[in-house]
């Protein structure tokens, strides 16, 4: 009999049941399994696709799949719930996985804006051994941050989750509470807003600059660059012109060859382009055929790559308003209703919204970066013909 008690005591300790959400735990369940599946398979393809895909191994990707891991450390927890010691453990790995997902989400964003506004910064801190030292230290800094936290980490009935409590060292949570979410969430959207105006003002200058060469060239001058494809290059189109400059300058074919080639590089080119297009463009003032046709094609290498990485730091952008919309709802919740006061099936749908962000990023890269939507692709190839091998 005393048997039964504790056992009954035990379910009822990690039982989330209530009248107001019969109906909605239903929903919830289904929810988990969703994201869990969802999570785990989409992560997993995207360390894959990191691993075989040569185009990918960049250092900028180091930190998606960094990123891939933590949510998939959090997709293959959620659904654990019962005993004391896995309750304990299910805290501190859930706040662990989203601590380093918030610094990596820190990291993505200061390193794009340091490639975009200091390349030699760029080159010495995100070096591979700088690279490694930076997600090792995330991952002990978040584990440094929440273990203290072992013996205070319950399951909480009304958010139906293991964590720590508002009264389980309330100092020290508030702190990092205030850390992590704020703090870190913040600097993420400065380095969003700094690369915003910094693009603005190179696109703004190189316009200007532009449009002052177009005025300064005489009308003839002006029709025979016309015909060679020089002017539609510093107009910032990277079309078929260089085959035609190739033609007209035999002499450079090897300077055309090797420039226009660089037109189809992706982010990895990026990386390792160095001048920004004004700095290409200012260089190129003189007139002779050769050192005209090479700057143009300088330029379509420039114009081609501002391009790779403004759809990068939009995918990047994206990547953290994602995070935004799926935890915020739920962190407000938790300081707003100090009293306890909200009904228990609004924590629940916040709750589940939060768990949306482990599972999102790998569509968000399959929408916005063709490279991932091409190594996915192949991977499901790959998956499906060694389904149709086995049967």
């Amino acid at each position: 009999m005393l048997m039964n008690h504790t056992n009954l005591t035990e379910d009822d300790l990690f039982s989330c049941y209530s009248p107001s959400v019969i109906g909605y735990r239903y929903f919830a369940v289904l929810c988990g399994c969703a994201v869990t599946v969802i999570g785990t398979v989409g992560n997993l393809m995207t360390i894959l696709a990191f691993t075989i895909n040569s185009q990918l191994r960049t250092r900028f990707n180091v930190l998606i799949v960094n990123l891939a891991l933590a949510d998939l450390l959090y997709c293959t927890i959620l659904q654990w719930r019962s005993g004391q010691l896995w309750c304990k453990i299910f805290g501190l790995l859930l706040l662990l996985s989203n601590s380093v997902s918030i610094i990596t989400l820190c990291l993505i964003a200061g390193s794009r804006y340091v490639m975009v506004a200091k390349r030699a910064v760029f080159d010495r801190v995100f070096s591979d051994l700088g690279l490694s030292l930076l997600i090792i230290s995330a991952w002990t800094l978040g584990l440094a941050s929440f273990g203290p936290l072992w013996h205070g980490y319950v399951f909480v009935p009304k958010l139906c989750v293991c964590t720590m409590t508002r009264t389980t060292y309330h100092p020290y949570s508030i702190i990092l509470l205030l850390f992590y979410f704020f703090v870190g969430l913040g600097c993420v959207g400065t380095f969003y807003f700094l690369i915003y105006r910094h693009i603005r003002i190179s696109s703004q200058a190189l316009l200007r600059f532009s449009r002052r060469s177009s005025r300064k060239k005489p009308a003839s001058s002006a029709q025979n660059t016309n015909d060679s494809g020089v002017e539609s290059s510093v107009a910032n189109t990277c079309s078929c012109e260089i085959s035609s400059q190739a033609e007209l300058a035999k002499n450079t074919v090897e300077i055309n060859s090797e420039k226009s080639s660089q037109c189809t590089h992706s982010s990895a080119t990026a990386e390792s382009t160095t001048k920004t297009p004004l700095e290409i463009v200012i260089t190129s003032s003189s007139r002779t055929p050769a050192r005209i046709n090479a700057a143009s094609s300088s330029h379509c290498t420039a114009s081609g790559d501002d391009k790779e990485m403004k759809h990068v730091t939009r995918m990047c952008l994206a990547v953290f308003l994602g995070f935004v919309f799926c935890f915020v709802p739920f962190l407000l919740i938790n300081i707003a209703d100090e009293h306890n006061r909200a009904p228990q099936v609004l924590y629940m749908i916040f709750r589940n919204l939060s768990w949306l962000n482990s599972c999102i990023n790998p569509v968000l890269y399959a929408v916005m970066n063709r490279q991932f939507r091409q190594a996915y692709h192949v991977l499901h190839c790959q998956l499906f013909l060694c389904l149709s091998g086995s049967v």
